[in-house]
């Protein structure tokens, strides 16, 4: 299933759900990829403070992948980006 993420607490509700569709713990998944399981909890909380190459270890461990492609929409004055 694709998902449109368009902010960061989209993106780790996201994340949350496919993990939680493979039936892993934060935890499990901090331990897949090399990180502590609060890490974990912050990219799914979309919070600030994450690299980006922990972000696609982690999205690479959920078997997700990250696309670009222009809008659909032009942005709008008050998007969240």
């Amino acid at each position: 299933m694709e998902q449109s993420v368009l902010t960061a607490e989209i993106l780790g509700k996201t994340m949350r759900a496919n993990r939680k569709n493979k039936h892993l713990t934060q935890a499990q998944v901090g331990k897949l990829v090399g990180i502590e399981q609060h890490t974990i909890s912050k990219l799914e909380a979309g919070k600030a403070g994450v690299g980006l190459g922990t972000l696609f270890r982690v999205l690479a461990a959920l078997d997700l992948e990250l696309v670009v492609r222009p809008r659909k929409k032009p942005v709008q004055e008050g998007d969240a980006w």
